[in-house]
């Protein structure tokens, strides 16, 4: 069974990595299944689309990826808007610092939304306080660590094998023994995943 979140992925036509690990095997929707959801999904064609439909698709990629509600990204978008720098490239880094984002870019949790619920869980500590806020902007040596009681349970456990093998973005560094992160440096200089000046145009209007 396909679910909405694999749909998403095929009605814009790119990969999200909303199901984690899954996205990366043939069990994948987008490969099993690389057309619209629907009825008329393989007989459609992805035709041209306007400067406002390119916006709008954008606009989802970035807020489905995420793990975000359109008040949330215009939030962080407003926030970004008020640096003397580019805006694209604050957004982004905002994006990144999310408290979510991070204990995904660690390695973690296999996705964005698996991260959220290792937080709503009580699971994470920021600074070895507890946290349930999923859009905390983490910043410059701050630590990021599974709760002990948590670090000592079988899926814990055997993410310690899997981790050996990972290595975090620069901005982040990891203990792989303790499953605990630091952050380094907020993150700069970052690739963008999609075409973020078309959400910026978006949000400008």
């Amino acid at each position: 069974m396909i679910k909405a979140k694999e749909k998403k992925e095929r009605a814009l036509g790119v990969r999200l990595g909303l199901k984690g690990e899954r996205c990366n095997t043939p069990k994948c929707a987008a490969v099993r299944k690389p057309y619209r959801p629907g009825p008329h999904g393989q007989k459609r064609r992805r035709g041209q689309i306007s400067e406002f439909g390119r916006q709008l698709n954008e606009k989802q990629k970035f807020k489905f990826s995420y793990g975000l509600k359109d008040r949330n990204l215009r939030q962080l978008f407003n926030r970004a808007s008020k640096d003397p720098g580019s805006t694209a490239a604050k957004l982004l880094e905002f994006l990144e610092r999310r408290l979510d984002n991070t204990i995904f870019r660690l390695g973690l949790a296999p996705s964005r939304a698996a991260a959220r619920q290792l937080i709503a869980h009580g699971h994470i500590l920021v600074n070895k306080r507890k946290s349930r806020s999923p859009g905390l902007l983490v910043k410059k040596d701050d630590i990021i660590s599974l709760r002990l009681e948590s670090s000592g349970k079988g899926a814990f456990v055997k993410l310690r094998e899997t981790l050996k093998k990972y290595d975090p973005p620069t901005w982040l560094s990891l203990d792989v023994e303790k499953l605990e992160g630091r952050v380094l440096s907020e993150p700069k200089d970052l690739e963008a995943p999609f075409e973020i000046n078309l959400l910026i145009e978006s949000f400008s209007k």
